[in-house]
């Protein structure tokens, strides 16, 4: 029994005819949406809608016992604002807006109001290198099926930049020829401090990806996703769309691509870096075939 399953999944582990060379980009625009912070205090920065480049080079060739290798490049950039409501730390700096207000006044006068505003601005300059070995367990030219794995390699980071207003309102005691306790003068302080975590980290993850012929000409339809392997964090990547062949001869073949693509991060303590966001939306790309 053992034997015939073996032959079976050997059977099946069709790689390809020849050796091949692929090449291929996309332009995805994403759109951004969630919070992130550190442990407890996740904000939401209403982070913008931003065009992200990916772009990959493969190498696939006909030995059955050894994988085929797909390096793939992945950038999430988007910028984003809010104003604090609560007290939030991130990275070295902290961001008070319940802020103690030290001020020397005149004899005579009191505070009468310290209000502390703040408005702090996100930077998430994040991207990742997809070192894929996988395995083309089937392939009849009509229906293909990979399987492999991936490390992950996160670099780049989240920086988070606060500026604090403080607008103190001064008062005057009571004195003779004074009506009590009315307004003195009105003080504006400006400060701005940033915090930032670095994403350096590498994560394993399972590749999956298939490609399905259509009775039309030239066309078919994929998919393709990335599925994290550890249970201390929570992320996926999939992709769906279209391939077009708009050149297909004996030299090189030239492919042209237009799906959807979404991604669920939710990290639990990457260097402190707490997420829960998702970036989606619709992309472009092509892909060369040698």
């Amino acid at each position: 029994m053992k034997k015939t399953t073996f032959a079976v999944l050997f059977t099946v582990n069709v790689q390809a005819n020849s050796v091949g060379l692929y090449l291929g980009g996309q332009v995805w625009q994403s759109e951004a949406s969630g919070t992130f912070g550190e442990k407890n205090t996740l904000v939401d920065f209403n982070l913008e809608k931003e065009q992200q480049g990916n772009y990959f080079i493969a190498f696939e060739h006909p030995l059955s016992l050894l994988p085929n290798v797909r390096i793939a490049r992945t950038t999430l950039d988007s910028k984003g604002k809010t104003n604090l409501t609560q007290d939030f730390s991130f990275g070295d700096e902290t961001f008070l807006i319940d802020a103690d207000v030290n001020v020397d006044v005149n004899e005579g006068e009191f505070i009468i109001n310290a209000d502390v505003n703040v408005d702090v601005d996100a930077d998430f300059n994040v991207s990742y290198v997809d070192y894929t070995l996988y395995y083309q367990l089937f392939d009849n030219g009509l229906f293909s099926l990979d399987l492999g794995l991936t490390a992950r390699d996160f670099d780049g980071g989240v920086t988070v930049t606060g500026t604090t207003t403080t607008v103190i309102t001064t008062g005057i005691k009571d004195h003779p020829g004074h009506t009590p306790d009315h307004v003195g003068s009105e003080t504006t302080s400006t400060t701005t401090a940033a915090g930032k975590i670095k994403t350096d980290d590498i994560l394993p993850m399972l590749h999956v990806a298939t490609n399905i012929s259509l009775p039309l000409r030239g066309l078919s339809v994929f998919a393709q996703g990335y599925f994290l392997l550890i249970d201390d964090h929570s992320l996926s990547d999939y992709q769906v769309g279209l391939i077009y062949d708009l050149v297909d001869n004996r030299l090189m073949d030239f492919n042209l691509t237009l799906g959807y693509r979404a991604m669920n991060m939710e990290f639990e303590d990457l260097n402190n870096l707490y997420t829960d966001l998702e970036f989606k939306g619709f992309f472009v790309g092509a892909i060369v075939h040698f």
